[in-house]
This record gives structure tokens, C-alpha cells and sequence, in this order.
């Protein structure tokens, strides 16, 4: 009985301490709860823009909507994604009006804003703009397909979700350094967006290639991932870093953060991050290489049942993944047979384009037509590139079911039979007429350029009809309303002669080679630099993750909220203290 009083007496005890406990752990959070932060902000645009020295500027416009009865919104956080930045570059004001309370945080790895008299008060409104001029140390070292890439991961401020209520309509924009082509650059898709992983692409008012991301319902105390590559050329060398580098586990400025006791966990997640950015990036590399050229999205090839029969030879190659400037010479001879247009000049390749256009043209030959018929270069490749993109989006919706294996194989073997035809023709005329008549189907075959040469190299070659509008070196002759030739001249064309029905000859070896450098040609005329072209088409329909061999943007890694990732923009705390 009295061992059951003293447990009984210890029991009161306890309940009597955890009690006072509780009740002064009541009273003493009971205050800040009645005064905590609670906010929405409905709209917010982030643009970080870069320089031709590598050197960012950072602007953020935050729309503020105060709670009714919360914490007066007086200081604002932001965190930034390197600790090399110009505290005498950075502007802030609240609704127009210019704010001067600009320190470092001892809450976040970046700055507060102390808004004063502008202080958003409960039940208001306030719209929020800091500009950070001069940020450094934002760039990476990327080696893509054997070519030097400097590449870039952005992580936006975000807010504590302790004070954020609501959806947020936000839009990122990165503005690359200026000079970059249109089809140069290379986008990741964002990790962890609500919104449309696939970026608006323009330029910007200072010529900048720029990628824009929109979401209605995005949060602003999630964190979002952005990130580019482009050619190192752009920017200084020394612009670019190779790996990050430890840094204390103190916030920017000396501030003691909120510590909440995370010195290990930043060792330990900084350690981890480490080896991910040294061996998972080698891994996230080669799949920037690996995916550059393949343009076919992975979804494509899960296996269906059967073979899908009806695509064209030009939608069979995308199936087939052939390169683009084969692609889009098979898509040019095709348009000039139908004799919707004609080659005016190669070098730098024209079109002459027929009007009206004639029927039965595909879509891809219509958007093929129209992006020749803009002047700008730049612009007709972004054109050619958005060609692609919808016309490999098309086959992927034509192939959902069937088998891409055994369809592959399907128009491999038709790629086969027409070479078998070609080859077996009797006489040079009608080995002419094959040819002509399957060209597309024999480009198919990836060795096309030297079955070509095997097969005329020792015969003469009688010129297709519409050959003259192709190749203006032959053009003396005219050419009816489908491009068909209505009329030749007397004279032999080159060194060949003429068939009895009046068509020009060339010899085998001289066709072969026009025939192989009418690929090479459009390359160098129309699409440039073919990894390039590819690449822009690649970051839209088959996107690598983001690689970690250029680590997260700047070689933060504060211990502030106990954020243990290196360089990304610790932002935990703000909207206050």
C-alpha cells in the first residue's frame, strides 16, 4: 500500500510540473500567436537577368495582401541565391514610395527590407519591389556533348508557410546574356512547378533570350527550381565556376540566423550534397548530352500492340529519330515536288514560295512554307524548331497504342523494298524513275548518302522533273504550275546527256554528290548549327533534368531555418521576424 501511495504521489507530481509547463509555455507563445504574420500574395514576378559579364541582376515584385488582425507586415526577408552580391546595388520601395532600410538578414542568406512608414498594415494591401543589381557567382561549368556550356539552377525566394495563405499567380523569367541565338540555349525543366514545365521563349527589349514560366496556383512558400545552359562564349571565364565551394554555416553578414541548432546538419547536408553534385552530376551531364539529339519523348516508346501503317516517310523519321537536317531536306524535296516552292539561292538558303499554295500539302510542309517566308533567320529557325515540336508531338499522339518497335521495323522494311526496287530497275531511265519516285523513303536509311553513291556512281542519272527547282545550278528550264519541267533547253546539262524522252542527264557521281550536299547545305543554310537546333527542340519535347554538376546557383548554404542545401536561396523566414 505504500509503494502505491509514492507512485500515486510521483504520478501527482509530474502531472502538477507538466502542467505549470504547459501553462507557462501557454502564456509565454500566447503574445507572438496574437501578433503572428499571416499573408497572401496573389501575384508576384521574378526576373533574373544577366549581363555580358556573367553578372546578374535580381528583381522581385511582390503584391502583398495583409490578414485582417494579423502582424503588421513591417520587415520583409529575401533570400538570395549567393553571398557575392553589391549591397549598394539594391532599390527597394512599397507602392512606388523608395524604402532605405536595406540590411543583411540575421533570419535569411540574403537581405530584409525594413518598410517604415510604408508598413502594410492588417486588412491591407502593398505592392513590394526589390531590385538586387550586382549578384556574381550565379554560373556553373556544363560540358554538353563535347562542347563548353556554362549553366545555371535558380532557386526564387520563398516564405515561411507558417505566414503564406492562398495560391499565388507567379511568373519566373530568365533573361540570359545578351548575343545568344534563339537556338543556342538549352532550358531545365523546372522541378517541383505547378505550372507548365515547357517555357514561353522570346527575346526580351535588349535582344536577351528569355524563358518565362507562368502558374496560376503556385505557392510562395514552395520551393521552385529554374535552370538554363548556353554557350560559355557568352561571358567572361571567369564569370563561370567549376564546382561550389564550402562556405560558413553562419548567415551573410555576421547575423546568427535561426539557428535551431543545425551546425551538424549543415555539415552532414552539405557533405551529401557534395558527392551528389561530383558523382550524381556526372550522371545529370551525360543525360544533357545524351537527350540533346534525342527529340522523341520517353513516352513514346512504351510498348503498344502492332504497327501503326499510314504515316508519311517524313513522319517515319521522326519515329526513327533521324537527324533533323535529314528531316527537313526529306520535307524540302517534298514541298519542291509539289511545287510549292523552289530553291532561289543555297548559300544563304531562300525559298521562292508558290502562291496560291497547291493542295494536299501536310501541316508540316504548310508551317515548313511559312517559316521560310520570314526574314529574319533567327526567326525562321525558332519557326523550323517549332515545326518539329509539333510535328513530333503529332506522331506521338498517331503512335499511342502501337508498338514503336515493330513499327520502326515496319517502315525499315519499306525504306528496304524501296532501294530494292531502285537497284533492280534495267536501265538507267527507269533506276531514274525509282529513285524519284521513292526519294523519301530511301532517305529513311541512315547510310543514305553512301547507298546513293553505290547505286549511280557507275551510271548516268536522268534528272527528276522538278529537279531544276532544287537545284538552281540546273534551272535552264522552265517550270510549269507544279514545278514540273514543261520545257528543256537543247543543250546536254554538265557532262551527261538526255534520255529519249528529253530529260537532262547528269553523271552518277556528280548527283550523288549534289544529292548529299543538299543536306549539308540546308544545315549551314537554314538550322545552323545542327546540335544546337536539336538541342532547342530536345529541352521542349524530351527535357534532361536539371544537372547538378553546376550545383545550385552560388555557393550559399546557410544554416539559416536549418536549410542544409548549398547555394540555394535559404528563404525560410520572411515576411517578418
Amino acid at each position: 500500500m505504500a509503494k502505491k501511495l509514492i507512485i500515486l504521489k510521483t504520478i501527482t507530481r509530474l502531472s502538477v510540473l507538466a502542467s505549470l509547463v504547459m501553462g507557462v509555455a501557454l502564456l509565454a507563445t500566447a503574445p507572438v500567436a496574437a501578433q503572428n504574420y499571416s499573408f497572401s500574395i496573389p501575384k508576384m514576378t521574378v526576373d533574373l537577368v544577366f549581363n555580358s559579364q556573367g553578372i546578374a541582376t535580381l528583381d522581385y515584385v511582390y503584391n502583398f495582401t495583409n490578414e485582417s488582425g494579423a502582424h503588421p507586415i513591417d520587415y520583409v526577408d529575401i533570400g538570395l541565391p549567393t553571398t557575392d552580391y553589391d549591397m549598394s546595388s539594391i532599390t527597394a520601395d512599397v507602392n512606388g514610395q523608395a524604402i532605405t532600410d536595406i540590411t543583411v538578414s540575421s533570419y535569411v542568406s540574403g537581405i530584409t527590407l525594413g518598410l517604415g512608414a510604408q508598413t502594410i498594415q492588417p486588412g491591407n494591401s502593398g505592392t513590394v519591389h526589390v531590385s538586387i543589381g550586382v549578384i556574381r557567382g550565379m554560373l556553373y561549368k556544363s560540358t554538353s556533348n563535347g562542347k563548353s556550356y556554362a549553366s545555371l539552377n535558380f532557386e526564387p525566394n520563398y516564405f515561411s508557410s507558417q505566414y503564406v495563405v492562398g495560391h499565388t499567380d507567379e511568373t519566373i523569367s530568365l533573361h540570359l546574356p545578351p548575343g545568344i541565338q534563339q537556338n543556342e540555349p538549352v532550358y531545365y525543366t523546372p522541378k517541383n512547378w505547378p505550372g507548365n514545365g515547357t517555357p514561353q521563349s522570346s527575346y526580351d527589349s535588349q535582344k536577351r533570350v528569355t524563358y518565362t514560366w507562368t502558374a496560376t496556383n503556385a505557392s510562395s512558400s514552395a520551393t521552385y527550381y529554374f535552370g538554363a545552359e548556353f554557350p560559355a562564349s557568352y561571358v567572361p571565364a571567369s564569370a563561370i565556376s567549376a564546382v561550389p565551394a564550402p562556405t560558413s554555416s553562419s548567415s551573410s553578414g555576421g547575423g546568427s540566423g535561426i539557428n535551431l541548432g543545425c551546425g551538424n546538419i549543415f555539415v552532414i547536408g552539405f557533405f551529401i550534397f557534395f558527392l551528389i553534385s561530383i558523382f550524381g552530376g556526372l550522371g545529370g551531364s551525360r543525360a544533357v548530352s545524351g537527350t540533346r539529339l534525342n527529340y522523341l519523348p520517353p513516352k513514346i516508346s512504351l510498348e503498344g500492340h502492332g504497327i501503326k501503317r499510314g504515316l508519311t516517310a517524313v513522319e517515319a523519321g521522326i519515329l526513327m529519330q533521324l537527324p533533323l537536317d535529314k528531316v527537313l531536306t526529306m520535307i524540302l524535296f517534298g514541298v519542291v515536288k509539289k511545287g510549292a516552292a523552289s530553291v532561289a539561292t543555297k548559300e544563304p538558303l531562300k525559298l521562292d514560295v508558290t502562291t496560291p499554295a497547291p493542295q494536299g500539302l501536310y501541316p508540316y510542309e504548310v508551317e515548313f512554307l511559312a517559316a521560310f517566308s520570314k526574314a529574319n533567320v533567327s526567326d525562321q529557325r525558332l519557326a523550323l524548331q517549332n515545326l518539329v515540336v509539333n510535328l513530333v508531338n503529332s506522331v506521338s499522339a498517331k503512335m499511342k497504342g502501337f508498338s514503336q518497335k515493330e513499327t520502326v521495323d515496319y517502315y525499315q522494311s519499306i525504306m528496304k523494298q524501296a532501294w530494292s526496287e531502285v537497284e533492280t530497275a534495267g536501265t538507267p531511265e527507269v533506276k531514274s524513275q525509282k529513285f524519284d519516285e521513292n526519294l523519301e523513303w530511301t532517305m529513311l536509311d541512315r547510310n543514305f548518302d553512301g547507298h546513293t553513291r553505290t547505286v549511280f556512281t557507275p551510271i548516268p542519272v536522268f534528272m527528276p522533273m522538278w529537279w531544276g527547282g532544287f537545284d538552281p545550278a540546273y534551272r535552264g528550264m522552265s517550270t510549269g504550275a507544279a514545278g514540273g519541267v514543261t520545257s528543256v533547253s537543247t543543250q546536254p546539262f554538265g557532262m551527261g546527256g538526255r534520255s529519249s524522252g528529253g530529260l537532262p542527264s547528269l553523271p552518277g557521281a556528280d548527283f550523288a554528290a549534289s544529292m548529299v550536299n543538299g543536306t549539308s547545305t540546308f544545315a549551314a543554310g537554314a538550322i545552323g548549327n545542327l546540335t544546337s537546333f536539336t538541342g532547342g527542340i530536345t529541352n521542349r519535347t524530351n527535357p534532361a533534368p536539371p544537372p547538378t554538376s553546376g550545383g545550385f546557383s552560388g555557393g550559399g548554404g546557410h544554416c539559416a531555418c536549418a536549410c542544409a542545401c548549398a547555394g540555394c536561396a535559404c528563404a525560410c523566414a520572411g515576411g517578418g521576424r
